[in-house]
């Protein structure tokens, strides 16, 4: 049984049951117009909603008896013993009715035209004279029905009406109606049994093996059952909020001279009652500027080879403990120009800033008070006031609101809002021997700042960041914005000082990432919220209070009023954007990445340098040497690797493979699939733990593993290096690298390594390059270079190097094939520091770490 029809039994029995008394109360006071009035009602509404779901003969019988109804009301007839009986056996009929479709889903054959015949004709005879003698059924008696003697009933088909006192419907004890000030009443009551838990389990956490423990912990198990219970009655399918709006936007698409297409999902998502009231409002004024400024008009789509009809989108989902209701549109989309001509005219922003964002950070500008690029002001919208006061009413129920636009193509709303205001889980945080809570929906990680964990507070153009994986990340001083025993002035010492070893609470506020700053983290905590009081209702930091299980009051913050308030935070986004990208072009260069897959793993890449052809293969022509797959390759055997998690060699069909070469050497890796190649700087986020990979990246909006081509190199030639090799190192500190070598293969090989060790590397292809590099004053921690290179060698790089008074103190290392006595003496002759074969990892990392140990040491 569907939900429509579930709710219209439901209802029509509660409306049955009130009908019974009501009639019966007719018969006791005839001349009371109001009790008339009600039972002609809701006979009207049984009709109606039958004649709406498509029941015929429910709605014959519900209108015969409205239209005896009709003509008491219009004082045509008597209100009489035999009338109030007849219409009695009316709704006995629909009662029978409705039990019949609530068993088997549809209503039964056959047909009322007996009782309908003598409804009719005590309706019709009444205009006429006096009211014939009808035969009536005897009538569903109730409680205080005074005594009507019966007339003979005739015979009826199928259904038989029911008599004697009316049956419940399963399908109607199944729901209750309750008052919403009793569920408000219940669960604050349920908020104070959680304190009163939360209390208890504190005092518990204080005595070890206690006899209470176990009987407090089925209690706190109950309370928590309780509270599920009780917030589920408060839960409304989200498309009540929605029920208005395909007739507001039917009007404004015939006032605005519009074709609109409104099409809602998720209207069956629920969420609390509470915050359903509170985002009607914000979701119809999102809906109107949405017709109104995103959509265009017909002739103008057309122009455009759009659709004549716009197509406007509501969607609702689930997502963790929030709704996510997003609003799109397929419009023109929001002007960046126009956004930025009038954040200038209204001095919000200056040309140069505007330079250095985003778009998305320019179109953001519409959410401040007074922003709009209407041309003209409409009965619709376009006065400057909408989107800051739904992002300030999305906001106050803990929500956020973002947007995304491509112009031509449409604008897109996401607004993310709590399930419950009631009883939320909280992050109780401390600072300066203060203690706060942070709704844990709101909360992404804990970062501890520390020189064991390698995550340390930074200070770009005297704003706080934290370098986050593959971003900076900017930062708010919880201690400076609540101005708790914060120093007049604070010593650049002091304040490194003071960075060291604190906590830093990620948090979102729609798209945006910021981090908070704290000094102490203690514990989760389920929290009723009390609202914020009068004094400090004007303070958007706090979104509330809550009453701790100690006893403790302590504020609740919020991120939204956070991001607000302290406008460094975006300014802070801003500079750390901005600073990212100079240090990018800086100091990395973009290089192109071939991407590809594994059936069973996440993407793959590799720098495209480093693969000197794809070839598809035949799998037939795969062969075995030695126990190894082979494959006859232009004239010679290629020795072939399978790529972890690839499909086995011995299937059938054809597979890409990346062929790899360096003068006389060639091997085959394996995929699956090439997915593509794009340009992408090579910064590797977080080293990998496994052989055969140096880390996962970024690339191309996606994270990729970038694998250790050197690793695979080995395992199909385990002498690769024997004769010609570059090598890959690792270290914990950092350094700048001048990177010397001819071979484009070895430099691409060894740069993506010595970057995932944490060094700056540059790269030259020639000896003489990497003299202009340091006449233009590029400055080096160490240099290391190939011995043998064609034109000048290393050995006369090193000569000119060292003659340099400039460049005479920086450590050089040398990598080559030969590592004889005699070559070795020769290399330190010339001013190497040491001679490391290409191919030995260990002994290079060693080298590495040993000169860079002695810089530290003589500074």
């Amino acid at each position: 049984m569907d939900d429509l029809l579930s709710e219209f039994l439901t209802e029509t029995n509660e409306g049955l049951a009130v009908l019974d008394v009501e009639l019966v109360k007719l018969e006791q006071n005839p001349n009371d117009q109001d009790l008339l009035s009600n039972i002609f009602r809701l006979t009207h509404t049984i009709k109606g909603t039958c004649g709406f779901l498509g029941l015929p003969r429910l709605e014959s019988v519900a209108h015969a008896g409205e239209n005896v109804l009709g003509k008491i009301r219009e004082g045509r007839l008597e209100v009489s013993p035999q009338a109030v009986s007849l219409i009695l056996e009316c709704l006995d009929r629909i009662r029978a009715l409705l039990a019949a479709l609530e068993e088997t889903g549809a209503e039964p054959e056959g047909d009322e035209f007996d009782l309908i015949t003598r409804l009719n004709t005590l309706a019709g005879e009444s205009l006429a004279g006096p009211m014939p003698d009808v035969d009536v059924a005897p009538a569903a008696k109730v409680e205080s029905e005074p005594a009507v003697p019966p007339a003979p009933a005739a015979a009826e088909p199928e259904p038989e009406p029911q008599a004697g006192a009316p049956k419940d419907s399963p399908v109607a004890n199944q729901t209750i109606r309750v008052n919403v000030d009793l569920l408000e009443t219940l669960m604050t009551r349920v908020s104070e049994l959680v304190l009163t838990r939360n209390q208890l389990l504190q005092i518990l956490r204080g005595h070890a093996d206690s006899e209470f423990e176990a009987p407090l912990q089925r209690l706190s198990l109950v309370v928590s059952e309780l509270q599920d219970g009780v917030v589920k009655t408060r839960m409304q399918p989200i498309g009540n909020a929605w029920a208005k709006l395909p007739r507001i936007v039917r009007d404004l698409s015939l006032e605005l001279d519009k074709k609109i297409d409104l099409v809602m999902t998720g209207a069956e998502t629920e969420l609390d009652r509470q915050v359903l009231d509170l985002i009607k409002d914000p979701l119809t004024h999102m809906v109107r500027n949405s017709a109104d400024h995103g959509l265009e008009p017909t002739a103008e789509r057309i122009a455009a080879g759009k659709p004549e009809v716009g197509r406007l989108a509501l969607n609702a989902y689930h997502e963790g403990g929030h709704i996510i209701i997003e609003i799109s549109d397929d419009g023109r989309g929001l002007s960046v120009e126009k956004i930025k001509q009038k954040v200038i005219n209204n001095g919000l922003a200056t040309e140069a800033e505007l330079a250095g964002m985003s778009e998305q950070q320019v179109q953001r500008f519409i959410f401040r008070p007074g922003f709009s690029t209407a041309a003209e002001v409409t009965s619709v919208s376009g006065r400057g006031v909408g989107m800051d006061v739904v992002r300030t009413n999305i906001g106050m129920i803990g929500g956020t609101i973002d947007l995304s636009s491509e112009a031509g193509r449409g604008t897109t709303f996401v607004m993310k809002i709590p399930l419950t205001l009631a009883i939320v889980s909280a992050l109780i945080v401390g600072c300066a021997g203060e203690r706060f809570a942070i709704p844990q929906i709101n909360v992404l990680e804990l970062v501890r700042t520390s020189a064991e964990s390698g995550h340390t507070i930074e200070w770009i153009n005297d704003a706080p960041v934290l370098r986050l994986r593959d971003r900076l990340l900017p930062l708010v001083q919880l201690r400076e914005l609540m101005k708790l025993d914060l120093p007049v002035s604070e010593p650049a010492a002091e304040k490194q000082a003071h960075d060291k070893g604190r906590y830093i609470v990620v948090t979102q506020v729609g798209s945006y990432t910021f981090g908070l700053i704290v000094d102490q983290v203690f514990d989760t905590e389920e929290i009723v919220v009390k609202p914020v009081a009068r004094l400090l209702r004007d303070v958007p930091v706090f979104a509330g209070n809550t009453i701790l299980g100690d006893g403790s009051v302590v504020m609740i913050l919020d991120p939204n009023g956070i991001a607000t308030v302290t406008g460094q935070v975006e300014m802070a986004e801003d500079r750390a954007e901005a600073a990212g990208r100079h240090q990018a072009e800086d100091d990395e260069d973009t290089t192109s990445m071939l991407v590809f897959r594994a059936v069973t793993t996440s993407p793959k890449a590799v720098p495209l340098a480093l693969v000197a052809r794809l070839e598809e293969l035949d799998l037939s022509r795969v062969e075995l040497s030695d126990g190894r797959y082979v494959i006859q390759y232009r004239g010679r055997l290629m020795p072939l690797v399978q790529m972890e998690g690839a499909s086995p060699l011995d299937d059938e069909g054809r597979r890409p493979v990346l062929v790899i070469s360096d003068r006389d050497r060639t091997m085959g890796l394996v995929v699956d699939e090439i997915v593509d190649i794009v340009e992408a700087p090579m910064r590797i986020g977080v080293a990998a733990s496994r052989p055969g990979y140096l880390g996962g990246a970024v690339i191309a909006g996606q994270v990729a593993d970038v694998i250790d081509v050197e690793y695979y190199l080995t395992r199909a030639c385990p002498n690769w290096f024997a004769a010609e090799a570059d090598v890959a190192i690792g270290d914990d500190g950092t350094g700048r690298i001048l990177l010397v070598d001819d071979s484009p293969f070895y430099r691409n090989l060894l740069s993506p390594l010595l970057a995932v060790a944490g060094y700056d590397v540059t790269c030259a292809e020639s000896a003489s390059r990497a003299l202009e590099l340091c006449e233009t004053g590029s400055d080096f921690d160490i240099i290391i270079s190939d011995v043998e290179m064609p034109g000048m060698t290393g050995f006369e790089f090193a000569k000119k190097v060292k003659s340099d008074t400039r460049w005479a103190d920086v450590p050089m290392l040398a990598l080559s094939s030969h590592t004889s006595p005699k070559d070795l003496a020769r290399g330190r002759a010339v001013g190497f520091r040491d001679y490391v074969a290409k191919g030995d990892r260990d002994s290079l990392l060693t080298s590495l770490s040993e000169t860079l140990a002695e810089l530290r040491g003589a500074g």
